[in-house]
């Protein structure tokens, strides 16, 4: 029997009650005899509160560096708790159940606290444990650096736990339960005629998720595309035995009737971070994104012109606006780094209004580079 990773939300798991249903639905599966990991999140609202004592507790003084560590030590311990739960709720139902933390399955990561990357498996007994009958729960979101010290993925890490597990258990699927029934063509609460997709591949999921779309995180997305992980998303609310199709993401090759536009995604949570006065000579962009890239922050997009009035290109990219200001200090970093003249360079954030993105499907044959197309426009709101 192929081995499967099933994966469960905050809101899959936000209450006791909702712990049952999940430990139903994984008891549901169970009795067909698959091999299961679980890999749940901290019940919804227990990470933000976890962020309020850490931040609380350290002040506004405590330079990131001191902080940053201790931070994940702290919020990764929701996950824990919820671990713990299930377990022990699959165990009241009969069932051969443990939980498993980031540092027992040495789930190796990077040492950027707090937005860490996943590195791989060191030597984990999971896969023994798995193929004897053993349901292995999971805290997702987090994992291990090389000094042994707690590190945490990122909002939304434990879709990206999910995947990394089921690409070192060469799991058939990775099931990600949520409270939609699946992908849709944009956000059915604000569109209520939004029909779900069957099928979507991984470069137009990616896209979507990079817009905006909050049914899978982006980085969980990339991880799938390169092991060619099969995802699933399917709803936690159903209960055991009703019909519950989902979505596959999956790769192109498998969709035989392709849409001309999958989707459309927005975000209300995006700043705009721009540099001002950038030399205008071959390279500077190349060590602008190095010097991002090595503090571990994510440039989705960027743009580079040259405004009337200005002797210098302006260059300026999105990002969260809760990341923004941290976006900004980098940058700040990035021009002393280069020599560049302080004087004649500024660093800002400014909030964006909406956006709105179409995804745009394009055959791989006629792509001229490895992003969809999109097509942006703003949103009346």
């Amino acid at each position: 029997m192929a081995r499967t990773v099933l994966k469960f939300g905050g809101t899959s798991v936000a209450d006791l009650d909702r712990i049952a249903n999940v430990a139903d639905i994984v008891a549901a599966r169970a009795e067909k005899g698959e091999r299961m990991a679980v890999v749940v999140s901290a019940m919804s609202g227990e990470t933000n509160k976890l962020v309020g004592y850490a931040e609380g507790a350290a002040g506004d003084a405590l330079p990131r560096e001191q902080f940053d560590d201790e931070y994940d030590v702290v919020v990764a311990s929701g996950e824990q708790v919820t671990a713990g739960l299930l377990a022990l709720a699959l165990r009241r139902r009969g069932l051969k159940a443990r939980s498993w933390l980031g540092w027992q399955l040495r789930l190796k990561t990077n040492k950027s606290h707090g937005r860490a990357r996943i590195m791989g498996f060191d030597d984990s007994t999971l896969p023994d444990a798995i193929d004897a009958g053993e349901i292995a729960v999971i805290a997702g979101f987090q994992g291990v650096t090389d000094d042994d010290r707690v590190a945490t993925l990122g909002r939304g890490g434990s879709d990206t736990s999910a995947v990394a597990v089921a690409a070192a258990l060469e799991a058939s699927v990775c099931d990600i339960y949520t409270d939609v029934d699946g992908v849709y063509t944009t956000d059915p609460r604000i569109v209520p005629k939004a029909q779900r997709i069957e099928k979507i591949s991984f470069e137009e999921m990616l896209e979507l998720a990079s817009l905006g779309a909050k049914v899978l995180q982006t980085r969980s997305v990339e991880m799938a595309m390169n092991h060619n992980v099969p995802v699933r998303v399917l709803s936690s609310f159903l209960k055991p035995g009703e019909p519950n199709p989902g979505t596959i993401v999956c790769s192109e090759e498998e969709i035989v009737e392709k849409q001309v536009v999958s989707g459309v995604a927005y975000s209300r949570d995006e700043a705009k971070v721009t540099l001002y006065g950038v030399p205008d000579k071959p390279g500077i962009s190349a060590k602008i994104f190095s010097a991002l890239a090595r503090a571990g922050v994510n440039v989705d997009w960027s743009s580079r012109r040259r405004r009337a009035g200005r002797n210098r290109p302006t260059w300026y990219s999105p990002a969260p606006t809760g990341t923004a200001p941290l976006h900004a200090t980098h940058l700040r970093a990035c021009m002393r780094k280069l020599a560049m003249s302080a004087s004649k360079l500024c660093a800002t954030c400014r909030k964006f209004p909406s956006l709105v993105l179409a995804c745009v499907a394009i055959p791989a044959s006629q792509r001229q580079c490895s992003r969809l197309c999109t097509r942006r426009a703003s949103i009346l709101t």
